[in-house]
């Protein structure tokens, strides 16, 4: 069911736009229809905060619960950010202590860049951490996409994430490893999803520590897995929310680094993800790169226009199965009480009764 614009956020705008179903909140509180709060938690980069609001809205947005879907976004400390996005943010996000005192039904917490080889050197480990500690004990279920998987398995398992000899980078088939778990009913075996990092936590690894792998990759690794009790916490190591665009774009930025000196060498193709059409329109921009930069001149814009029509999204159906399985488990378990303590009446060691 529809997501609720209960704040002024222009994503929500956006995605109307996009023809997505949007409920104003007054329309929204005339109906006889139970809500969940869910918490997003964004920790992108500011050239991506948006977006990345957007992309996980949608994923919630397109759930055929029958629900209000009140998204909370809200950040935390240490993130290096401009005035543009700290303006945005003080104005359309919610802060922590607000988050704790209402309370919420799940939280779903993004992917991040980071600066130091190891995450409890990042200034935003503490912050981050402390709301994990948080939502263990107050929500549901915490749902995690990369960076935020690595940090909550480093947190919760003494797990840490190994570097890889390159950027693992592009589009990658995947293949359903246990097709009784609740996460994945009715969803195909077999289906891609992007993946966009230069480290990795290892199968073998998380199964050691009793953490379930539910979707995997020959190429990429571990995609889907879920904490020892089977639903308190989701691990994706891959990025289900991306749109069909979201690796151009990054495939653009490190071009744009390459042009201004920042990177030494010309970046590889994603993986998988541009066809043989698309590859040529970008090594022939790719000359002109080269001789701009040769030569200190202005660089023409990427034909990205040209591009996107040869972009095929492989992966927006299985997320928003997913997705809609999760929620709605969340739906069923979540005591209406959001005072009562995490998961009332609920067996924490076995909350979806498996």
């Amino acid at each position: 069911m529809p997501l609720v614009a209960h704040t002024n956020l222009p994503t929500f705008q956006r995605l109307h736009e996009e023809g997505e179903e949007i409920l104003s909140a007054d329309r929204a509180s005339h109906q006889s229809i139970r809500e969940l709060h869910i918490g997003l938690l964004n920790i992108m980069p500011d050239a991506a905060l948006e977006a990345t609001e957007r992309q996980f809205f949608r994923l919630v947005g397109a759930c055929n619960q029958i629900a209000q879907f009140h998204v909370h976004p809200f950040t935390i400390d240490g993130l290096e950010r401009g005035p543009e996005a700290l303006a945005h943010i003080h104005q359309y996000y919610e802060s922590f202590e607000q988050i704790k005192r209402d309370g919420l039904d799940a939280l779903i917490i993004s992917g991040a860049n980071v600066t130091h080889a190891h995450l409890q050197d990042e200034d935003f480990w503490q912050p981050l951490t402390e709301v994990f500690e948080w939502a263990k004990q107050n929500v549901t279920s915490i749902l995690c996409s990369c960076l935020a998987t690595h940090a909550l398995i480093q947190n919760c398992y003494g797990i840490e994430r190994t570097r890889l000899p390159a950027k693992r980078w592009g589009v990658y088939s995947h293949k359903v490893v246990d097709r009784t778990h609740p996460l994945i009913a009715e969803i195909n075996t077999r289906f891609d999803v992007p993946h966009s990092r230069f480290n990795e936590v290892f199968q073998a690894d998380l199964e050691r520590h009793g953490v379930k792998v539910l979707v995997a990759s020959e190429q990429a690794g571990v995609h889907l897995a879920v904490s020892p009790d089977g639903f308190r916490i989701v691990f994706f190591q891959g990025h289900p929310e991306y749109d069909d665009i979201s690796l151009l774009k990054e495939y653009k930025r490190e071009v744009l680094r390459f042009y201004r000196h920042e990177r030494e060498d010309y970046p590889p193709f994603p993986e998988h993800y541009f066809d043989s059409k698309a590859e040529a329109l970008l090594n022939a921009y790719a000359v002109k790169v080269h001789q701009a930069k040769a030569q200190g001149s202005v660089l023409e814009a990427m034909p990205e226009d040209q591009i996107i029509p040869y972009l095929d999204n492989t992966w927006r159906d299985s997320a928003k199965a997913v997705f809609n399985n999760w929620l709605g488990k969340v739906y069923q378990i979540t005591n209406e009480d959001r005072n009562l303590p995490f998961m009332a009446g609920i067996d924490p060691e076995n909350p979806l009764g498996l």
